[in-house]
């Protein structure tokens, strides 16, 4: 077996794990979604360095929800100054300024992905949205989170601060093939267990607001017919989602 093939083994075996392990807390974490959809209210997301990959997963996409957004900074992603980032995610106090730029409101609901859950703006972004009346849902990697202590002062993980934690079933570390040669493990994995759940959480989500009579504002691929569809909800949301 080449390496590929044994990446796509382990990639998998975590997905089985995830289905084995987090369905309670996705179902649960989904029918929040589905309530946030009937409700008219909104789905944020929020992860920091590769995990913010994650909040801009549930923003203006294909099958996506109009109703979503991402909570993004630039010191906190990778495409400006990587190195940098890396040590602002550990700095305590940035997380309430951020999400003052967002009007989030109590009933809304707060995804924060960080696989090591360690880190003070993720864990700080979870508190926050609790205290503001938001219902959290935090994505994260328990078998490395426990691994490590905490960098905030309080001692809590990303896992501590949420109302649900869901668990990617990652190794610690990430990366989870050993090839003969290298220092360490490659093949990280939490973007394709993240993007599973986040999706899985939505459309499970959808499918509860159809179930209770609702029906959430979707969008289509601008690149098939969608254009028309899509220019209704972004002449509606644009003034409020700061990203669009």
């Amino acid at each position: 077996m080449n390496a590929l093939q044994k990446y796509f083994e382990l990639a998998r075996s975590q997905l089985d794990e995830v289905m084995a392990s987090q369905l309670p807390a996705m179902e649960k974490a989904a029918g929040w979604v589905g309530e946030t959809m009937v409700s008219q209210r909104w789905v944020y997301a929020f992860g920091t360095g590769h995990s913010h990959m994650l909040a801009e997963e549930i923003f203006y996409r294909a099958g996506g929800l109009a109703r979503a957004s991402p909570i993004l900074d630039s010191q906190l992603m990778l495409h400006e100054r990587a190195i940098e980032a890396t040590y602002i995610e550990r700095r305590e106090g940035l997380a309430a300024s951020l999400l003052d730029l967002y009007p989030v409101e109590a009933g809304d609901l707060l995804i924060v992905a960080s696989n090591s859950g360690r880190n003070a703006v993720p864990v700080e972004m979870a508190l926050e949205g609790r205290r503001r009346g938001l219902r959290v849902v935090a994505l994260t990697n328990l078998r490395h989170s426990n691994a490590w202590p905490s960098r905030h002062s309080s001692g809590r993980r990303l896992a501590d601060a949420a109302d649900i934690t869901i668990d990617n079933c990652g190794v610690v570390g990430d990366a989870c093939l050993a090839l003969e040669g290298l220092p360490g493990l490659i093949g990280p994995t939490s973007t394709i267990t993240g993007a599973f759940i986040v999706n899985a959480i939505i459309v499970q989500g959808i499918q509860e607001a159809l179930r209770r009579g609702s029906t959430p504002e979707i969008f289509i691929s601008s690149n098939s017919d969608g254009d028309d569809h899509n220019h209704l909800l972004l002449d509606r949301y644009k003034s409020r989602v700061r990203h669009l």
